[in-house]
């Protein structure tokens, strides 16, 4: 139905979710895995920014650093830090797959805030191939370094006897929902917090409760940037936490 026919009829004259629909750059064709899409532009853009941060912006390595220089920096200690922390020195070996993991979800949440961009976080199939990636990652590293031993991950030997057979199918099952949930969680944060922005968007235009708009609006958008960080922080530490398991595969 257009937006005319639902004027007309008193309806709803704006779509929340037409944000998220993946459109061919040139043309108006289907949609082929080969064809340049809203979502592979934004993901360039992505890559782009962190290139130009990590790679441009510290090239010179001054003692004295300047602000794009201090961005990185910071941004390289916090996400070492956290491996440090999470996985220990031995998980320090994987940091470079953990940082590109997080500086690609933080800036593609960052760029998805930005009037008419695409958030390529929020969609399920950008953020299931991440997830899965890290699950094959991690499982296969698991079975690297310790063999069928890595299936000790799933054997609680503290717990009585009785119990472990039933424990270890508990953990057998959330073990393989873990690429499920660590993708759902990352695209439905994203969908959800710029769905709200523009329901409220649309409601600016009643004049009686726009100023209500206007405020909900930008406390939203002040939300979704704090999300938008958090939600990359998420992300990357559970990878930590799966790399833990992976590397010690005892409870």
């Amino acid at each position: 139905m257009s937006a005319e026919a639902e004027a007309e009829t008193g309806g709803l004259v704006f779509h929340p979710m037409d944000q998220f629909v993946v459109q061919p750059l040139f043309g108006d064709g289907p949609v082929m895995w080969y064809t340049p899409t809203n979502v592979t532009l934004w993901m360039a853009l992505t890559v782009l920014s962190i290139v130009l941060l990590l790679v441009v912006g510290t090239r010179r390595r001054a003692i004295v650093p300047t602000r794009t220089q201090s961005v990185g920096e910071m941004a390289y200690g916090f996400v070492y830090k956290m491996v440090e922390d999470v996985a220990g020195k031995d998980g320090l070996r994987y940091f470079p797959y953990i940082m590109t993991l997080f500086m690609f979800i933080v800036f593609a949440n960052f760029l998805g805030l930005l009037p008419m961009s695409f958030t390529t976080t929020s969609h399920i199939a950008v953020t299931a191939v991440l997830a899965i990636a890290v699950f094959l990652t991690v499982t296969i590293l698991g079975f690297v370094k310790h063999g069928f031993g890595f299936l000790n991950i799933f054997w609680i030997s503290q717990a009585p006897l009785v119990l472990r057979p039933i424990l270890a199918l508990i953990e057998i099952i959330s073990y393989f929902v873990r690429p499920v949930s660590h993708s759902i969680r990352l695209a439905g944060n994203m969908m959800a917090g710029h769905a709200v922005i523009k329901v409220f968007a649309g409601f600016a235009a009643i004049l009686a409760i726009s100023p209500f708009s206007i405020l909900a609006i930008t406390a939203i958008y002040a939300l979704e940037t704090l999300v938008s960080f958090i939600q990359a922080y998420v992300f990357a530490i559970l990878t930590c936490v799966y790399l833990k398991d992976a590397l010690h595969p005892h409870h």
